[in-house]
């Protein structure tokens, strides 16, 4: 997941590395993107949560997707959310409000390794968090030279930290790539040598960066929370990639590990609750909350909410940081369709399974299942209405159909994850209607279109097979669990719960 992250008065940009199927360096999964903080009330609440504020959505990269969605704008009774125009279907969940974080922590999920911000040019000392510049990079980008607290350190290469970014290394190995003695290296006195850089590569791009501890600072209301020896990466190069990350997957150099390490009261998950997608300029920004630990719901929000529906974490071995889970069928109105045996579970080889992606804008799916499902789909929306070939071409997203003025009828969507948990999905997250062509309003139609992608063969690619795109993710709230290791969904107005958790 990737998220732009607003400071008071600047904007700042942050990135996770894409849960997608680039290999990399596999030492963590950010649930993608960046967001900044807002946190509440740690010390005067009846609950340790504090949330951040996230907003707007911009603009990321997909995989493994050949068509991309390029859509004019819904009509204006619809209840479906505008679709970007960018040729990009994908999406980075959203950007943040925040006063500062000391060190000001680029931000959230999809995997990436720890945290990281730009190290300085060549004419200065390796950047730190804490007083990153205001900047989005859509290509390489150019960070300014920031200098390093006085109480930063570098990791050494016998620390956990090392071990976790260098995944397929040994402590011994790291030391001695960092030139430590022999003989030091032998009798385990190697502590003043630093963690050799580490090369992180996914598909939104790649950076080279070193690994240090500081404090950080989280401003509370009471009190501020301090994370002592927290463990950063200061990119001294990167490529295709904005100002920084906090990864937060699940391993332990993500932000949520380190959280539970040093406050464990936060208990070991977070929550997001995304708002409809909206690429109006005009269109007024509404908040969506990113909750970090745990926090009384039904005190806080009321009794008539809706608990989650649980589905359990998948291990990965290949893939050990990404939030996978086993989609076992699509209903499609009353008709069940069951999803192939590689989309429910992971084999040995890490291949198989669904991962689950803020960064991601629609959900992917295998080649042959998706056409069952879209099928059926066409089936029950198809007669008596005319495919819209030109309006799939152009867009990628099929099938989509002509409407004259009446509301469509679409049948009811439903995921049914493993655990027996299954999810219906409001109607705007996976039916989008706009009108095409005219000027003025004139000689328009009405067309409607499955907000489904087709993953292609997924038969040689290896690794996950499907994704859990965050257009369909719209209106829940998505807990990540790691305790209990499961995911959870309810049902919530997204701003309402912004302003609930604000208020609280």
């Amino acid at each position: 997941m990737d998220f732009p992250m607003r400071e008071r008065g600047r904007e700042m940009t942050a990135v996770g590395a894409s849960a997608r199927w680039q290999q990399g360096l596999d030492s963590a999964a950010a649930i993608g993107g960046g967001w900044g903080g807002l946190p509440l009330g740690v010390g005067d609440k009846a609950s340790p949560e504090f949330f951040w504020a996230l907003d707007e959505l911009s603009n990321s990269t997909a995989s493994r997707t050949s068509s991309n969605p390029s859509l004019p704008a819904p009509p204006p009774d619809s209840s479906a959310t505008d679709i970007p125009t960018d040729k990009s279907p994908s999406l980075s969940p959203p950007a943040a409000t925040t006063p500062s974080l000391s060190p000001s922590v680029p931000t959230l999920p999809r995997p990436s390794l720890s945290t990281w911000t730009p190290a300085a040019t060549s004419s200065g000392s390796p950047a730190t968090p804490s007083n990153a510049s205001s900047a989005r990079a859509n290509t390489t980008p150019t960070p300014a030279a920031l200098n390093l607290s006085s109480t930063a350190a570098p990791a050494t290469c016998r620390s956990r930290a090392c071990a976790a970014a260098h995944s397929s290394l040994s402590s011994s190995d790291l030391c001695a790539v960092s030139r430590c003695p022999l003989e030091s290296i032998e009798v385990s006195e190697c502590d003043y040598f630093s963690c050799p850089p580490f090369y992180y590569a996914y598909a939104d791009g790649s950076l080279i960066a070193k690994l240090y501890t500081d404090s950080l600072s989280i401003p509370m209301s009471s009190p501020s929370l301090i994370l002592k020896n927290f463990t950063f990466g200061c990119a001294n190069s990167a490529l295709g990639e904005p100002i920084g990350v906090a990864g937060f997957g699940r391993g332990v150099l993500s932000l949520p590990a380190q959280l539970t390490d040093f406050s464990p009261q936060l208990g070991n998950q977070f929550s997001y609750c995304l708002v409809s997608h909206s690429f109006d300029a005009n269109r007024v920004r509404l908040l969506s909350p990113l909750i970090l630990g745990r926090y009384k719901r039904k005190e806080q929000l009321g009794q008539a909410e809706p608990d989650f529906v649980y589905t359990p974490m998948l291990d990965n071995p290949k893939y050990p940081y990404f939030y996978s889970v086993g989609l076992e069928a699509v209903s499609i109105g009353k008709r069940r369709i069951e999803s192939p045996p590689r989309l429910k579970r992971v084999d040995r080889s890490g291949n198989g399974g669904m991962v689950v992606d803020s960064g991601t804008t629609f959900t992917i799916l295998p080649s042959d299942f998706y056409e069952s499902v879209v099928a059926e789909f066409g089936h029950r929306v198809g007669r008596g209405h005319n495919k819209a070939g030109r309006i799939e071409e152009r867009t990628g997203l099929s099938p989509c159909y002509y409407f004259d003025d009446r509301v469509a009828k679409v049948p009811v969507v439903a995921l049914h994850f493993g655990g027996n948990s299954s999810v219906v999905l409001p109607r705007r997250n996976y039916f989008y209607e706009f009108w095409d062509g005219g000027d003025e309003g004139k000689g328009k139609k009405k067309v409607g279109c499955v907000m489904l992608m087709n993953g292609g063969d997924d038969s040689e690619g290896g690794g996950p097979v499907g994704t859990l795109g965050n257009y369909q993710q719209q209106g829940f709230e998505v807990v990540y669990d790691l305790e209990k290791r499961r995911v959870g969904f309810a049902r919530r107005k997204c701003a309402s719960l912004w302003e609930s958790l604000n208020q609280g």
